[in-house]
């Protein structure tokens, strides 16, 4: 009988469990970032073959507050402006746009500091609206897909804020509208409850993926935050493409 030659088995068996070991941790990769696409501030989603949306950040600006506690599924602290893909000619829509608020009149500042283009922290930069749930409202004027929008309710200090939902609408008074991201997860603005996460504001604001919704208006609610019971915005980028 012939013998076999069983010197190579030990090194074969390792190589085949090194293979089962990697292949595993290739599927978990691939597995953790199609789940993390789905939050708003995921990296490398957005539009398949897009080009990577810019925008210009503010300077850091913490005016030493300690980070949040008590807030329940708070997401990481972001360290920097998510890469997101849009289509090729896709611009900031809301730059100079009309403003509306829930609040006829605002604590300090105007509506139209929103979409004025500057993003700094100081007094005459932000607009502050009396506690509870409070909107802004920003006319496109036109009705056009929209692929990301970005918003800085107030980044000077490690605040969160509550009840964040953004819904757009081609119907001024959004009877009819699609939500793109809600974080009200016990439904205490009677909105809906929302699945995403409570998160930090920082310089880099928050990113939403769109998804490409064909919209003519974006509505912003907020319910105070996690330092007072005011609502805030210094600024909302609205990212398309013109029609």
């Amino acid at each position: 009988m012939k013998l076999t030659n069983t010197s190579n088995i030990p090194a074969l068996v390792l190589s085949a469990a090194t293979a089962l070991i990697l292949g595993a941790c290739n599927d978990k990769e691939t597995t953790d970032a199609s789940s993390s696409a789905s939050g708003s501030n995921a990296l490398g989603i957005g539009t398949a073959g897009g080009v990577e949306l810019k925008t210009e950040l503010p300077k850091e600006v913490i005016e030493g507050s300690p980070k949040p506690k008590g807030i329940k599924n708070l997401a990481p602290e972001t360290k920097k402006f998510p890469k997101f893909l849009v289509p090729e000619g896709t611009v900031n829509l809301a730059q100079g746009k009309k403003v509306s608020a829930s609040d006829d009149y605002p604590i300090l500042g105007e509506p139209e500091l929103i979409t004025d283009g500057e993003k700094e922290t100081g007094e005459g930069y932000f607009l502050e609206l009396i506690e509870g749930t409070q909107w802004v409202q920003i006319d496109l004027e036109k009705s056009c897909p929209i692929y990301a929008i970005v918003m800085w309710h107030f980044h000077g200090q490690k605040r969160a804020y509550h009840d964040i939902i953004v819904q757009v609408s081609d119907d001024p008074e959004f009877k009819e509208s699609v939500t793109l991201f809600n974080n009200d997860y016990d439904n205490s603005s009677k909105l809906g409850k929302g699945n995403n996460q409570p998160y930090i504001e920082s310089r880099f604001g928050q990113l939403v993926d769109a998804k490409g919704t064909q919209a003519r208006y974006v509505r912003l609610y907020s319910n105070g935050n996690s330092a007072n019971e005011m609502n805030h915005y210094i600024e909302v980028e609205v990212f398309g493409k013109p029609e």
